[in-house]
Protein backbone atom coordinates (compact mmCIF):
# COMPACT_ATOMS: atom_id res chain seq x y z
CA UNK A 1 0.00 0.00 0.00
CA UNK A 2 1.34 3.30 -1.46
CA UNK A 3 2.06 5.69 1.73
CA UNK A 4 1.10 9.40 0.17
CA UNK A 5 2.02 12.91 1.81
CA UNK A 6 0.75 16.47 1.70
CA UNK A 7 4.40 18.59 2.26
CA UNK A 8 5.50 22.04 2.42
CA UNK A 9 8.96 23.07 0.51
CA UNK A 10 10.12 26.88 1.23
CA UNK A 11 11.57 28.38 -1.76
CA UNK A 12 14.99 30.35 -1.27
CA UNK A 13 12.57 33.77 -2.18
CA UNK A 14 10.72 32.85 0.56
CA UNK A 15 7.26 31.38 -1.10
CA UNK A 16 5.64 28.20 -0.05
CA UNK A 17 4.70 25.59 -2.66
CA UNK A 18 2.63 22.92 -0.76
CA UNK A 19 2.15 19.70 -3.05
CA UNK A 20 1.56 15.59 -2.34
CA UNK A 21 3.32 12.50 -3.16
CA UNK A 22 3.53 9.17 -2.57
CA UNK A 23 6.93 8.98 -2.81
CA UNK A 24 8.20 11.80 -0.96
CA UNK A 25 12.20 11.27 -1.43
CA UNK A 26 12.01 11.17 -5.19
CA UNK A 27 9.41 13.97 -5.74
CA UNK A 28 11.91 16.05 -3.49
CA UNK A 29 14.62 15.20 -5.82
CA UNK A 30 12.38 16.35 -8.76
CA UNK A 31 11.73 19.49 -7.62
CA UNK A 32 15.67 20.29 -6.98
CA UNK A 33 16.08 19.10 -10.35
CA UNK A 34 13.91 21.52 -11.85
CA UNK A 35 11.35 18.46 -13.16
CA UNK A 36 8.76 18.77 -10.97
CA UNK A 37 6.19 21.98 -10.67
CA UNK A 38 6.54 24.61 -12.71
CA UNK A 39 6.27 26.84 -9.81
CA UNK A 40 9.64 25.28 -8.48
CA UNK A 41 11.88 25.65 -11.09
CA UNK A 42 14.45 28.01 -11.01
CA UNK A 43 13.51 29.03 -7.21
CA UNK A 44 15.91 26.54 -5.36
CA UNK A 45 17.30 25.65 -2.79
CA UNK A 46 14.47 24.20 -1.67
CA UNK A 47 13.71 23.46 1.80
CA UNK A 48 11.13 21.11 3.13
CA UNK A 49 9.63 22.20 6.07
CA UNK A 50 6.46 20.80 7.09
CA UNK A 51 5.36 17.00 5.65
CA UNK A 52 1.80 15.44 7.37
CA UNK A 53 1.08 11.50 6.64
CA UNK A 54 -1.91 10.47 4.68
CA UNK A 55 -4.13 7.25 4.49
CA UNK A 56 -4.81 7.66 1.12
CA UNK A 57 -4.59 9.78 -2.36
CA UNK A 58 -8.16 11.39 -1.81
CA UNK A 59 -7.25 12.44 1.69
CA UNK A 60 -3.96 13.67 0.25
CA UNK A 61 -5.44 16.02 -2.41
CA UNK A 62 -8.25 16.97 0.10
CA UNK A 63 -5.59 18.31 2.55
CA UNK A 64 -3.26 19.58 -0.61
CA UNK A 65 -6.55 21.41 -1.58
CA UNK A 66 -7.03 22.78 2.11
CA UNK A 67 -3.78 24.30 3.23
CA UNK A 68 -3.56 25.98 -0.41
CA UNK A 69 -6.54 27.67 0.62
CA UNK A 70 -4.68 28.69 3.74
CA UNK A 71 -3.44 32.14 4.01
CA UNK A 72 0.40 32.47 4.14
CA UNK A 73 0.17 33.24 8.03
CA UNK A 74 -1.96 30.04 8.88
CA UNK A 75 0.63 28.12 6.29
CA UNK A 76 3.66 29.35 8.79
CA UNK A 77 1.77 28.30 12.05
CA UNK A 78 1.07 24.99 10.82
CA UNK A 79 5.00 24.77 9.82
CA UNK A 80 5.72 25.73 13.31
CA UNK A 81 4.14 23.12 14.79
CA UNK A 82 6.74 20.97 13.86
CA UNK A 83 4.99 18.12 11.56
CA UNK A 84 8.14 17.42 9.52
CA UNK A 85 9.97 14.56 9.57
CA UNK A 86 13.16 14.26 7.21
CA UNK A 87 13.32 12.11 4.04
CA UNK A 88 15.38 9.87 5.93
CA UNK A 89 12.86 9.06 8.42
CA UNK A 90 10.21 7.66 5.53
Amino acid sequence: MKQWCVYILRCADGTLYTGMTDDFPRRLEQHRSGKGAKYTRGRGPLEPVYREDCESMSEALKREYAIKQLPRRKKLELITQGNYTTPQDT
